[in-house]
């Protein structure tokens, strides 16, 4: 397998220096110098590859969207899933190793906070949101008729959202992540028995 070419060794190494120094210092007191020292590399280098602070930040929400949209391929690319197998596969791509660690939340608690804010990280929280929407509604249009399937997705993504946040937020939340997932499929089945098809093919 090929080796990446440095350029993008060296903008990896800075969007991971720039979650630890989010988790570290929080997102208003991260800066250059904190990101480029734990990166252990020049500062003009964010400049260089991202266009300054703010280039950096964006990209590295960028690579947590990225994230989740590998994850999800992961579970369902090449197989034959039926359609309630495809919901969990998206709770579970939420919740991954990745995106329940500390650098990874507090890095979207921030996020969040700040994309009230700045332009370009609410136009990236708008393509998040509509990305878990309309893979959730691709889904429940197999079992449900379409105003249901609308109402449904619309449901299990706020309480995917609302559980994750309530996890991250908790003092326990290795153990609330868990759990979060068992109540949001829960949740899933649920709401397709409630809204009458349960046909899952």
């Amino acid at each position: 397998m090929p080796r990446p070419p440095m350029k993008t060794v060296r903008q990896q190494q800075l969007i991971d220096a720039t979650l630890v120094s989010v988790e570290r210092h929080g997102l208003h007191n991260t800066t250059i110098n904190t990101i480029s020292g734990l990166a252990g590399l020049s500062s003009g280098l964010i400049s260089h590859y991202f266009g300054g602070k703010q280039g950096l930040i964006e990209a590295t929400q960028k690579y947590l969207l990225d994230q989740l949209k590998q994850a999800l391929l992961s579970r369902t690319t090449g197989r034959t899933l039926l359609p309630l197998e495809r919901l969990h596969a998206i709770v579970e791509a939420n919740f991954t190793e990745l995106q329940r660690s500390r650098p990874a939340t507090k890095t979207w608690l921030c996020f969040w906070s700040q994309a009230m804010h700045e332009q370009g990280l609410a136009r990236l929280q708008h393509i998040n949101s509509q990305r878990l929407y309309s893979n959730l509604l691709f889904s429940f249009k197999k079992l449900l008729p379409q105003p249901q399937a609308i109402t449904a997705a619309k449901q299990t993504a706020a309480m995917i959202d609302g559980f994750w946040l309530r996890s991250a937020l908790s003092p326990t939340p290795e153990k609330e992540f868990q759990q979060a997932q068992i109540l949001s499929k829960a949740f899933i089945e649920a709401v397709i028995m409630q809204y009458g098809e349960t046909r899952c093919h």
